[in-house]
């Protein structure tokens, strides 16, 4: 009689070969993946700034991007990929798979607004279409699980410490794609005094805590009443909020918005950028 151990192994490697070899699950996330590049990328593809910078960035911060979101994308996928993954080598699949979805959904968009014209140089036609297709392929991946897919996973990142900072990395890089182009936020913070500045940091925290903490959100964490108030917010916020800003930093830096700038003003651009960033790492526990 085969002992429970062994029963257990072989009913896990059952139901990986059940899953493997199920391509309706598959079709139905690709199809979730191509409205999720849609849903999250879209504002993106009509903006501008964005168009500009597929042309005007330098190739290697270009480049980097593109290396940096790999292993986003890998991670992601091992919590909400295109179907029940049992490894990195599935985990990898899903996402050069987003990746490629995210690259034919923004050629396609760009080319209807005709963005993209056979007129145009080469650098300029894959520049445009390479820097849409980073938050198209983080959409076409979250599209899992805003439309419809389920939540398990081989295993719950979300339930260690590490998963936690990984997803508000990830919420915090998606949500600032979205705004670090725009001539707006250096405008933002030109206009604020350090007053303001210290008021938005103390916003932010406070809307960061309370998000995911305070109000009952599905996915959210809700306190014991042995556990320090303080704990959740020393633990998390606070660590939170620096990982929005070292992003916010980051994502400025690669859009070429502090070339030639001085220290203060790069502090006060990343104080901006990192509000809606703190949102985007706080909303990313409730999303992923």
């Amino acid at each position: 009689m085969p002992k429970g151990g062994t029963f257990q192994a072989g009913e896990r490697a059952s139901e990986k070969d059940e899953l493997a070899f199920e391509p309706r699950h598959f079709i139905v996330g690709l199809g979730r993946g191509i409205g999720g590049a849609l849903l999250f990328a879209l504002p993106m593809q009509m903006t501008m700034e964005m168009w500009a910078l597929g042309f005007t960035m330098e190739r290697w911060r270009l480049v980097l991007l593109l290396l940096v979101n790999i292993p986003l994308l890998i991670g992601i996928a091992h919590k909400v990929g295109f179907e029940q993954t049992f490894g990195w080598k599935d985990d990898l699949r899903d996402a050069m798979i987003a990746y490629a979805l995210g690259i034919a959904t923004s050629a396609i968009i760009l080319g209807m607004f005709k963005l993209l014209e056979p007129s145009m140089p080469w650098y300029e036609v894959t520049g445009k279409i390479a820097v849409q297709a980073v938050p198209a392929s983080i959409g076409a991946l979250l599209g899992r699980s805003q439309l419809g897919g389920n939540h398990e996973s081989g295993d719950d990142d979300q339930a260690t410490y590490g998963g936690e900072l990984f997803l508000m990395a990830v919420g915090a890089l998606f949500l600032n794609l979205n705004v670090a182009p725009t001539e707006e936020m250096i405008l933002i913070s030109y206009k604020m005094t350090c007053w303001h500045a210290l008021a938005l940091i103390i916003v932010s925290l406070i809307l960061m805590h309370a998000f995911v903490y305070a109000v009952s959100f599905k996915g959210g964490h809700e306190i014991s009443s042995e556990t320090p108030r303080w704990h959740a917010f020393f633990r998390f916020t606070l660590p939170g909020y620096a990982i929005a800003l070292l992003i916010s930093l980051y994502a400025l830096w690669t859009f070429e918005r502090l070339d030639g700038s001085g220290l203060t003003p790069i502090v006060m651009a990343m104080i901006v950028l990192a509000f809606p960033g703190a949102i985007g790492a706080a909303a990313a526990r409730l999303i992923i």
